[in-house]
């Protein structure tokens, strides 16, 4: 038998909680649509790349464009900062810390206002959040979701990113919500 890949593991998940998903007269099917019409929304706004460069070169910066990191549109990642490529790569089960500050995607698309949804960024008093890099076996790496992990396949250990997230890909207690985030993300190798 072969071992379920995050991907199905994060499609069960969805479908296990779809019943919790529906509130009112929303559908899933309802939520998941507003989930693509924020994010498209908001990629129009953005410079787009649909390939990620051969060479893994990104263009870096706040002006840099949004580069989908996976065939399925479900993260779009702008590098802010692409860290030490050649000689601080993350490595399979190195524990990584990060910050970040996200902002709900379709409030903003309501809105057209980005407002902080959460942030652990400035106030150092929060629990230090981390993850084993592609150890999905461990709950501290699980319960963030399969997004917050792949900008480590390609830049520095300590890179900073901008990344859109959908549901399916984010915090895997709030599947079921269908919030698509925008999320600003510094990565460290020890608790800030």
């Amino acid at each position: 038998m072969s071992k379920p890949s995050l991907r199905h593991i994060g499609l069960l998940l969805a479908l296990l909680l779809l019943v919790s998903a529906c509130s009112n007269n929303e559908s899933y099917s309802d939520r998941l649509n507003t989930e693509r019409h924020a994010i498209n929304a908001y990629l129009r706004t953005q410079r787009i790349e649909n390939e990620i460069p051969k060479d893994s070169v990104f263009e870096t910066g706040k002006d840099a464009p949004f580069y989908r990191l996976d065939p399925e549109s479900n993260v779009y990642m702008q590098v802010i900062d692409a860290g030490d490529r050649e000689n601080d790569k993350a490595k399979t089960g190195q524990t990584i810390y990060f910050r970040y500050t996200r902002y709900n995607l379709v409030t903003w698309y309501s809105t057209k206002t980005l407002t902080v949804d959460f942030s652990n960024e400035l106030d150092v008093s929060f629990q230090p959040t981390y993850f084993q890099f592609k150890d999905f076996t461990m709950p501290a790496s699980a319960q963030w979701g399969y997004g917050i992990q792949l900008p480590l396949n390609y830049l520095g250990a300590e890179a900073e990113v901008n990344l859109i997230i959908k549901s399916l890909y984010g915090i895997t207690e709030e599947i079921s919500y269908v919030q698509p985030y925008l999320i600003h993300v510094r990565y460290f190798h020890s608790m800030m």
